[in-house]
C-alpha cells in the first residue's frame, strides 16, 4: 500500500506548494511507513457507514462521482487491502459500470457528519455478476435492499484521514432520535402530568 501523498502530491502539486511555501511541510508526511492496510480505526469507521461518494474518470476524461448509500454495514472490509459492497439494480443506466471497465481507478469519500471525520480511498474497483459468485454474494448481501446485480470490490492503494476543518456537523433521524429522544419523553410525561391534574380540577370544581 502507498502513501495517500505519494500518489496525490504530483511534480505539479510539489512545485505550488514550493511557491507557496508549503513544501517541506507537505514532504514530511511521508516521511513515516506507509500503513500495510487497513487497520482497526478504518475497519470500524468503513462498516459504520450508511453511504459514501464514488468518483471516478469517464473514458472521455471527465470526472463524476456517484453515491452508494443503505443499511449501516453495507460495505464491508473483505480483508486489509480489500473493500466491498453489493450493487443493486436500480436505473439500469450502469455509467459507473461501464466507465470502470475501461479505468478502473476510483476514490472513496467517507463522512462522518456528527463527528466531524472524514477517510479518503483510493483503488481499484472490480464488478463481478452476483449470479456468479454466490459466495461474495452471501457476504456483501444486505436484505431487504432489493435485487443484487453485481459485487463491487475495490482493492484499496492508499487511504488518508484528513481534517475535520469547516465539516458541518448533521445528523441524521436515527441520531435525532437518540440525542432528542429522552428529552421528548420527559416533555411528554411532564404534558400528561399537567393534563391528568388538570382533569382533576374540573373534577373538583
Amino acid at each position: 500500500m502507498q502513501h495517500f501523498r505519494e500518489i496525490m502530491f504530483t511534480d505539479t502539486v510539489a512545485e505550488k506548494q514550493a511557491e507557496r511555501g508549503s513544501r517541506e511541510t507537505c514532504a514530511r508526511m511521508t516521511d513515516r511507513p506507509a500503513p500495510e492496510g487497513l487497520g482497526p480505526g478504518e475497519n470500524l469507521f468503513i462498516q459504520s457507514r450508511d453511504s459514501f461518494y464514488l468518483g471516478f474518470v469517464s473514458e472521455t476524461g471527465w470526472p463524476s462521482f456517484q453515491h452508494r448509500g443503505g443499511p449501516r454495514g453495507f460495505m464491508k472490509v473483505l480483508d486489509p487491502k480489500t473493500i466491498g459492497f453489493a450493487d443493486y439494480r436500480v436505473n439500469r443506466q450502469y455509467v459507473l459500470l461501464g466507465n470502470t471497465s475501461a479505468e478502473d481507478r476510483v476514490s472513496l469519500f467517507l463522512m462522518d457528519y456528527p463527528r466531524k471525520a472524514r477517510l479518503k480511498l483510493l483503488g481499484h474497483a472490480r464488478f463481478a455478476e452476483a449470479a456468479d459468485n454466490p459466495d461474495l454474494a452471501a457476504q456483501l448481501t444486505v436484505d431487504g435492499q432489493g435485487w443484487v446485480e453485481r459485487l463491487v470490490t475495490i482493492r484499496i492503494a492508499a487511504f488518508d484521514w484528513t481534517c475535520p476543518q469547516f465539516i458541518t456537523p448533521r445528523l441524521d433521524t436515527d441520531q435525532i432520535a437518540a440525542t432528542a429522544g429522552p428529552e421528548m419523553d420527559r416533555l411528554q410525561a411532564r404534558i400528561d402530568a399537567l393534563a391528568a391534574e388538570n382533569a382533576a380540577l374540573k373534577a373538583g370544581t
